[in-house]
C-alpha cells in the first residue's frame, strides 16, 4: 500500500517549485492534492503533469492568493466539501522579494513578503488546524529557509517572514501535539528553483552564473540543491512514518547552515 493512499493533501505554491515537485511526488505515493496558487494555466500544467502518470488520483484546482485570508478559506473549505478531511497540509507559497540593505528597503515591500511569506502561512495553520483538531488526525508541513534560521543578507522581508515561519511552526507543535497534529518546518537552502535562479540574478545581472558558482563554493557539498531532494523529505515528514516528528525545523541545505 502507498503511504497517501486514500489520504488528501493541499499544498500552497504548487504551480511551480518546490510545491509542484511535491505534489507530483505525493501524487505517486497515492494522495489526492488540492493544488492552491494564483496562477491558473500553470496549476493546470501541475495536474497534467499528474494525470499523465495515470495513478488514478484525484486533483482540485484552487486559484488564491494566500494573503488574503478568505482565500485561504475557500481552498480549505473546497477541499472539506470535496472529500471531508485534511490528513496533510503542505503549507509552501512563499516569495523572495527585492534584495537591499535594511535601510534601503522598501516598506511596502517589506508588508509585501511578510504579507505573503508569513500571513499565508498562518492563515493557512488558521483554518487547516480547525479540520484536524476535529479529526484528531494530520500532518502539516511549513516552508521556512535557511533565511528563518540564520541571517542571509539583503533580505530584510525574506529573512524575518521566514523566522516567523519557524515561531508559528514551533509554537503549533506545542498546541496541537495532543490531538494526534504534527506540525513541521523544512528550511531549504539553494535548491535550484525559478525563485533561486532569479535571485542569482539580483545578485550579478550581468552574470547569474558566476554568483551562482560563487554561492555553492561555501556548501559542504559543492552544488545546489534539487527539487526532488526537497519533495522527499516532505513526504516523509507528511506521512505516518513521522508520527512522532513534532516542531523540527529541518534544514535541507547540504551542510551549509553549521558550517563555521
Amino acid at each position: 500500500m502507498k503511504r497517501f493512499e486514500n489520504k488528501v493533501v493541499i499544498i500552497t505554491g504548487a504551480s511551480s517549485g518546490l510545491g509542484k515537485d511535491a505534489a507530483i511526488r505525493l501524487a505517486k505515493e497515492g494522495a489526492n492534492l488540492t493544488l492552491v496558487g494564483r496562477n491558473c494555466e500553470r496549476l493546470k500544467e501541475t495536474r497534467k503533469e499528474i494525470n499523465d502518470l495515470n495513478l488514478g488520483n484525484e486533483t482540485l484546482i484552487v486559484i488564491a492568493d494566500v494573503a488574503n485570508e478568505d482565500d485561504v478559506k475557500k481552498y480549505v473549505d473546497k477541499t472539506v466539501e470535496k472529500w471531508g478531511k485534511i490528513d496533510g497540509f503542505l503549507n509552501n507559497s512563499g516569495m523572495e522579494g527585492k534584495q537591499n540593505l535594511t535601510e534601503d528597503y522598501g516598506s511596502d515591500e517589506f508588508r509585501r513578503v511578510v504579507d505573503v511569506n508569513l500571513n499565508g502561512v498562518f492563515y493557512g495553520l488558521k483554518y487547516v488546524l480547525k479540520v484536524m483538531k476535529k479529526q484528531n488526525y494530520g500532518h502539516i508541513v511549513n516552508t521556512a529557509s535557511v533565511g528563518g534560521i540564520r541571517g542571509v543578507g539583503n533580505q530584510s522581508g525574506y529573512s524575518a517572514s521566514k523566522h516567523g515561519v519557524v515561531g508559528l511552526t514551533r509554537n503549533s507543535a506545542i498546541e496541537y501535539g495532543q490531538f494526534g497534529i504534527t506540525v513541521n518546518a523544512i528550511a531549504p537552502g539553494a535548491i535550484m528553483t525559478k525563485m533561486v535562479e532569479d535571485s542569482l540574478r539580483q545578485m550579478d545581472p550581468e552574470n547569474p552564473e558566476k554568483a551562482g558558482e560563487a554561492f555553492v563554493s561555501v556548501n559542504p557539498m559543492k552544488r545546489f540543491g534539487k527539487p526532488e531532494e526537497v519533495s522527499g523529505v516532505i513526504a516523509f515528514l507528511l506521512s505516518d512514518d513521522a508520527n512522532f516528528v513534532n516542531g523540527v525545523v529541518l534544514p535541507i541545505d547540504g551542510g551549509q547552515s553549521y558550517k563555521y
